[in-house]
């Protein structure tokens, strides 16, 4: 079955060029497009799409606010929610997350991330931009009382190859470059990440990270 996606931008230029890259995909459907966070709202509880692609400043309701209503704590029937935004500003990328979008990308990235991202939303992945990813760090990493920080200690030890893996991660590689980086294919990069997060009791790449930076992995 297809992965049904719905946007909304305010710019009809860029539902365009979303919607070209991702009906371009076998395994990819936009079902919707619309212009305001009120009608993504609407649109979303009507259809109930695999994900929900969304700009931040759009009338009506932002993007921020329309993922609360989506997929927040209050949600009855949370939804995957991906932002994609021009604005790269450290307080969009928190209201994001802690209003429950499961990624952050801007809109200068590659149409392959794009694609990325939305599977992995699909499977209820997590996945942010790169070079949000690091400058997350600096804010999630050191600070032990916020939930989204991780333990220090794994459950079990983590192979030389995951560790590898697991520092590319933390400079805010993705899962192509660090296949290119490690020469082994994207699906090992995906198994060997799958095997962190069950190691670590982690949700997310960005913890992951987190996790490298605090035990000095990275230094």
């Amino acid at each position: 079955m297809s992965i049904r996606v719905l946007i909304a931008d305010d710019q009809e230029m860029m539902r365009s060029a979303f919607r070209m890259i991702l009906d371009s995909q076998p395994d990819l459907e936009v079902v919707a497009a619309v212009g305001n966070g009120r009608a993504a709202v609407d649109e979303a509880r009507r259809l109930r799409p695999e994900v929900c692609l969304l700009d931040i400043r759009m009338p009506e309701l932002d993007g921020l606010e329309a993922t609360r209503l989506l997929a927040g704590p209050g949600a009855a029937h949370p939804l995957n929610v991906l932002i994609a935004t021009t604005f790269d500003l450290d307080e969009y990328v928190y209201r994001a997350l802690r209003n429950g979008a499961c990624g952050f990308l801007l809109k200068d990235m590659s149409p392959a991330l794009l694609v990325e991202a939305v599977r992995a939303a699909a499977a209820g992945a997590t996945l942010i931009a790169p070079t949000v990813t690091t400058r997350l760090l600096s804010h999630f990493a050191l600070d032990r009382s916020d939930p989204t920080t991780p333990d220090t200690t794994p459950d079990e030890p983590l192979t030389a190859r995951e560790l590898d893996v697991v520092r590319q991660v933390a400079r805010g590689r993705t899962n192509g470059e660090i296949a290119a980086e490690l020469y082994v294919t994207q699906a090992t990069v995906k198994t060997h990440l799958a095997n962190v997060q069950r190691k670590l009791s982690v949700r997310n790449r960005v913890e992951i990270a987190a996790w490298a930076w605090r035990t000095g992995l990275c230094a």
